[in-house]
This record gives C-alpha cells, structure tokens and sequence, in this order.
C-alpha cells in the first residue's frame, strides 16, 4: 500500500455579509474616499478596497455589505470592521456594530493521487458528470452541506461553506470515501 497523502487545503475566498441598520450616504462616502468605485447608473453598490487585508466589500446605501477577497473567516471580519472603521473616519455616522455572516467559503485542494471520475460518479451517488460538458465531477455532500468539483488530477473545489471546519471536514470525508472505494490511485 502507497503512504497515504494528506490532502493540501487552501481558503481561496471567504464571501462574508454585513449589515449596519441604519442607511449610508453614499455621496459621502465618495466625498471622503475618492478612491471608492461608485457608478450608481450601472450598479447601486459602492465598492471599497482594502490593500490590507485584501477585500473588496460592496457598501448598498441600505447599510448593506459584502465583503469578498478574504483567506479566512478571522480576515472577512477584519476587513468589514475595517471598512467601518474607515467610514466613520470620514465623518459617516455608525451606531453600533456590524452584524456579520459567513456566507460562503471557496477553498482548493489536492488529495495526490488520480481520480477515476466515471467509477466515482457511479459509486459516491448524488453526482452530475458530463465529460462532454465539464472536466470535473460535480459532488453534492449532504454532511457537511457543500459542493465538491473533483477532477481526475486529484485536485478540487469546494462551495458553499459557511464555516472553514465544514471544508477540512468535507475534503477529510471525500478523500476517506475515495480510499475505502479504490477510486483513487498514487503513483509509486
């Protein structure tokens, strides 16, 4: 039996949303930041990037927030209280603090081995694989709740994490499935 290879996890992005509220004058946010991108004809959210850590949260004017770019849960945090903490330096009036909500993680990982996508679209169920359509098998874990794109390299995607534990735990979960089934192969 080859060793067995621990899989490579990494948090791509982390979507986290916020809410202040209380409404937010955008006008004023583009009088204090001009550096803000904000073209209400096109699109009614104004966006603020941060260099550190490096997110692009989407402000509504109904105190609403989306914050995308972030590598953990810890950082979206970081970044939407920095963003808050940017707006009242600019004289916007915050009462109170943001409610903050992971909404969805994406990480990558490699399991190290080769995955034999045709057997595994047979064998795990809840599957959709269309060579034709997608290189890579879409899996739908129940427990924890995420999306796994796998494909024949090993490698693969996960979605719809709202805790970074639930992608450890669900790469942790397939790999396993994989070895029990002999889907996957290690070279020698």
């Amino acid at each position: 039996m080859v060793p067995k290879v621990e899989p490579v996890i990494k948090i791509e992005n982390v979507v986290a949303s916020a809410t202040l509220n209380q409404r937010v004058d955008l006008n004023a946010v583009v009088k204090g930041y001009p550096g803000v991108e904000y073209r209400p004809e096109q699109f009614p959210g104004l966006v603020f990037r941060l260099k550190k850590p490096k997110t692009a949260t989407l402000i509504f004017n109904s105190g609403k927030m989306v914050c995308t770019g972030a590598k953990s849960e810890k950082e979206a945090r970081r970044a939407v209280l920095k963003v808050v903490r940017e707006l009242k330096k600019s004289g916007i009036v915050i009462i109170g603090k943001p409610e903050l909500k992971i909404q969805n993680i994406v990480a990558s990982a490699n399991l190290g081995g080769l995955i034999d996508l045709e057997k595994s679209a047979y064998v795990l169920g809840k599957t959709m694989y269309e060579p034709e359509q997608f290189p890579g098998l879409i899996y739908r874990m129940d427990e924890p709740k995420v999306v796994i794109l796998l494909f024949a390299s090993g490698k693969l995607v996960c979605t719809g994490a709202k805790r970074e534990s639930e992608v450890y735990e669900a790469v942790k979960k397939l790999h396993k499935r994989l070895e029990e089934e002999n889907l996957i192969y290690y070279a020698e």
